[in-house]
């Protein structure tokens, strides 16, 4: 199955029904036209006595293509023609970045045809993804580049409209029938669509009511009874999290395992840590806020990822700067704090310690020197300049002792500033607790790899609450976002050690370490304002109605 195909097969269906349609492509191929020179001209440069010619300009050309056709489309659409568009701007990022083309020069050209379009949106994006390619004498090598490229920019893209993967579908009927069920729920109007399957089932087998089949385009997720409690678990915790900020006393809940063990909020931002990162380390006025000492603040607290050791430095330094840094200072104070017998670092994950890599045999001098180089490569700018999560990810990924559960997590952490301004809802790093807890909840991935399950349970989200009749109360109307699902399976892969302790994961282990207890000092919730967040926590706490401009 190949696009025209589906698309032929699809404005059969819409035609069917009475919708009006017509098939137009990128950059286009009608005789006469300037998208059939252009494509001309791409294909065999030489007969127009071309030389050469270079991939930015390959793509220029294109752009200027995409003009003509988006003309034409704008005028049948306001018609009343449905418009079925073989090929999208995607196709000149997703080549140009293959090419090696600039991410910058792109997005030039492609605000171009931006402007173009005006107020024209995508109704549903589709992605035909293959494990091999329709023609076998292509360079293997380049469609997966290729590959890669569309479902990456497709992952970025479904904040800005819904995207459908279709993967190898078994035949054009049956993705029809899934893009009409896309259709269907993003355009109610068009529930008259002949159909013959829905693009996703979540029946139940025989057997406990509380074990799922989720259908998907790729082969039934099968999921086992922890799946359930990832979704009660979610809810019971945030529960707990309200509870408390509402001032009720303790208990907070009447789940016996959240009693006595500890796990951490629905929510990874609600966390205690990351609380004091977003207000005390980021958001402090008392601080300089240029890129520079953002930067240096929020991995300087986040190498060792401990409270009292940022307020330690703070006080001894007389406030934390990178503009008076001195690494004889800081060596100095954590030194002496070794010294005495204080942890400088958290328990909540492992550091490396880097060996002698950056010269020293000392965990911390080698993490402050890994912090200079990060300031003298400039990795402030050019986390700043990244477009995407991923980009910033790899930076950070480019250093020693910085893995991908670090580098993911740091991602994250600088995402909480105003230096960008990710969503996160593009990006996702299962760490190894997060696996246990895929491992324990789904005894088949219906062929999905784990980023792309957590993808799809953030979709879900709403779906499996009603579906358990959950009542969820989200973080004052922001959905849980990929950091969290990623967090939420690590916590029930610990949760499932004592409710599930027939469902052996990967690492084996059956004990829950750590046990709760109460810590006295109160949180004074406030989130990074860029969410809009802190305007409803005040509400709240006032119990005054919302205003308009604050909704």
């Amino acid at each position: 199955m190949g696009k025209t195909t589906l698309a032929s097969q699809l404005a059969r269906r819409l035609e069917e029904s009475g919708e009006q349609t017509a098939i137009l492509s990128f950059p286009g191929r009608e005789p006469g036209t300037l998208g059939a020179h252009i494509y001309a001209v791409h294909h065999d440069p030489e007969a127009f006595g071309i030389k050469s010619m270079t991939a930015a300009s390959k793509q220029a050309l294109h752009i200027a293509a995409h003009l003509d056709v988006i003309a034409k489309i704008q005028g049948w659409l306001e018609a009343g023609t449905n418009i079925i568009l073989d090929r999208y701007w995607w196709s000149t990022w997703v080549h140009g970045r293959v090419d090696n083309v600039s991410a910058n020069l792109l997005d030039a050209l492609i605000n171009v045809e931006r402007e173009a379009w005006g107020r024209t949106q995508v109704t549903l994006a589709v992605l035909i993804r293959r494990r091999e390619p329709i023609n076998r004498d292509v360079d293997l090598l380049e469609w997966r580049k290729l590959q890669v490229q569309y479902s990456d920019l497709a992952m970025r893209e479904r904040v800005q409209a819904p995207v459908l993967f279709l993967d190898d579908s078994p035949s054009p009927e049956a993705a029809c029938d899934s893009i009409v069920m896309a259709l269907t729920k993003t355009l109610p109007e068009l529930s008259g669509i002949p159909q013959q399957e829905t693009l996703l089932d979540l029946s139940l087998p025989e057997g406990p009511p509380s074990v799922p089949i989720v259908l998907t385009h790729l082969a039934p997720i099968k999921a086992s009874a922890a799946y359930d409690t990832y979704w009660k678990f979610a809810a019971e915790r945030q529960e707990v999290f309200f509870r408390r900020f509402e001032g009720r006393p303790a208990p907070w809940t009447d789940d016996p395992i959240l009693q006595t063990f500890k796990f951490t909020n629905a929510y990874r931002a609600s966390d205690r840590v990351s609380q004091f990162l977003i207000r005390e380390v980021i958001y402090n006025d008392r601080y300089p806020s240029d890129c520079d000492e953002v930067f240096f603040r929020i991995l300087l607290f986040k190498l060792f990822n401990k409270i009292d050791t940022w307020k330690l430095l703070d006080r001894k330094l007389g406030g934390i700067r990178y503009s008076e840094y001195s690494f004889a200072r800081y060596d100095d104070i954590l030194t002496k704090a070794m010294a005495n017998g204080d942890r400088i670092y958290s328990g909540a994950y492992i550091m490396p310690s880097g060996g002698r890599l950056l010269g020293s045999s000392t965990k911390h001098r080698n993490h402050l020197r890994l912090l200079e180089r990060m300031m003298t490569d400039l990795a402030p700018q050019k986390i700043q300049n990244a477009r995407t999560m991923h980009e910033g990810f790899d930076i950070l990924l480019s250093y020693p002792m910085i893995g991908e559960f670090l580098a993911y997590q740091f991602i994250i952490d600088l995402n909480y500033s105003d230096l960008t301004g990710f969503s996160e809802r593009d990006f996702v790093v299962p760490g190894p607790g997060a696996l246990d807890g895929i491992r324990k909840c789904f005894l088949d991935l219906g062929g999905l790899n784990e980023p792309e399950l957590i993808r799809f349970i953030a979709d879900q989200q709403d779906r499996e609450f009603e579906r358990l009749g959950l009542c969820f109360r989200s973080l004052w109307g922001r959905p849980l976002q990929l950091i969290d699902c990623q967090n939420l399976f690590c916590e029930v892969d610990k949760y499932s050690r004592v409710r599930h302790p027939e469902i052996v994961g990967i690492s084996g282990r059956t004990r829950i370490k750590q046990r709760f207890s109460q810590n006295p000092a109160s949180i004074c919730y406030w989130y990074p304002p860029k969410w809009r967040l802190n305007e409803h926590i005040a509400a709240t706490l006032t119990k005054q109605p919302m205003t308009k401009e604050a909704v």
